[in-house]
């Protein structure tokens, strides 16, 4: 029996719950989501979504593809719902569906786990004070010292980046060498080891989810200009600059640091399979005018498959039916190319 690709449904006041069903009226599923089976048919009910929720179990068949039907591993919620309105009392809940999908991939039940989105304040609320969002939380349940978080665009998801045409925008994959950290505190985060584990994982994993022999990475400069030489801050000499040196003496191909106003520009980004940013809202903004609601974030250096959505909860759309599920389907489409190569190699 093949193991299926599991989805989470997310925060349950958000759009992650109708994104799931949106998908599963227009297609024949062979993923299985987790969640609430009473959440579920109350939000399809509420959109006048005909679907059928199938509810089913690790290990067992899956009830067969079918549009209109959505196989549901169950994880009951604290509290009842109201679409838009958070609740602390269903910080549990969320937790809950993520521990189900690490555990079964894990065991073999799953081949890869995709996230709908969660509201990490509403989770602190709940009583995980200091949560700082799904990358993090994933790094711990594995058990593993690092990770690297990374987006996508579509047109970048599958084998080298090509360069970009006259009726495209540039392919795109960013990774973050910090994730969410308040910016004072990024600089102090910075060193020479977690960059270069950092930058290991980015490199092992290109080659092994997106089929890229000896990747090229372009990484960029954490102060204004790379550092001018030293004179807008010293991270790139004393940091960045001999991480680079010592990894490309080991074969990397790494190019940088580079100044990151000037590196996201199709000149620069020509023959880049990824570029590495220093931190989150360095490299993606860009990636996300690029490509927003057509790119997925993808969970690097887990022992498991992990992606998910560029966006977040809007529980102002939430149970209006006006939500694309297209980053999501997108995120699917990834986990399942994630998943074949992973286990093919």
């Amino acid at each position: 029996m093949k193991a299926p690709i599991v989805v989470t449904t997310g925060e349950p006041a958000g759009i992650g719950p109708e994104l799931a069903l949106m998908l599963a009226a227009a297609d024949a599923t062979d993923w299985v989501a987790i969640g609430d089976p009473v959440l579920l048919r109350e939000r399809a009910e509420a959109l006048a979504l005909d679907i059928e929720v199938a509810v089913t179990a690790p290990g067992q068949p899956h009830p067969g593809p079918r549009v209109g039907r959505l196989a549901v591993w169950p994880v009951d919620m604290k509290a009842r719902c109201i679409p838009g309105v958070l609740d602390p009392a269903n910080a549990d809940y969320v937790l809950a569906t993520l521990d189900l999908a690490v555990m079964q991939c894990l065991a073999g039940n799953a081949a890869a786990m995709v996230t709908a989105p969660l509201h990490k304040g509403v989770i602190c609320d709940g009583g995980h004070d200091g949560f700082t969002g799904h990358t993090e939380y994933l790094r711990d349940a594995c058990g593993v010292e690092e990770v690297v978080m990374m987006l996508a665009t579509d047109h970048a998801l599958h084998g080298r980046v090509e360069a970009a045409s006259d009726t495209l925008p540039t392919p795109l994959r960013v990774a973050l060498a910090t994730t969410h950290l308040p910016l004072r505190e990024v600089a102090d985060a910075l060193s020479q080891a977690s960059l270069e584990r950092v930058l290991r994982i980015l490199a092992q994993d290109l080659t092994r989810y997106f089929a890229v022999k000896a990747p090229r990475i372009a990484v960029c400069g954490l102060n204004p200009h790379a550092g001018e030489g030293g004179h807008l801050g010293r991270e790139e000499i004393e940091v960045i600059t001999p991480t680079l040196e010592r990894l490309r003496a080991e074969g990397f191909c790494l190019d940088g640091p580079l100044p990151a106003d000037t590196l996201f520009t199709p000149r620069h980004l020509a023959g880049v399979d990824a570029v590495l940013a220093m931190y989150h809202d360095q490299g993606l903004p860009v990636l996300k005018y690029s490509g927003f609601g057509q790119a997925a974030n993808i969970t690097l250096g887990l022992p498991l498959a992990r992606t998910s959505v560029d966006h977040g909860t809007a529980l102002d759309l939430a149970g209006t039916g006006q939500a694309s599920p297209q980053s999501l389907a997108v995120a699917i489409s990834l986990a399942e190319q994630m998943g074949a190569l992973a286990q093919a190699g």
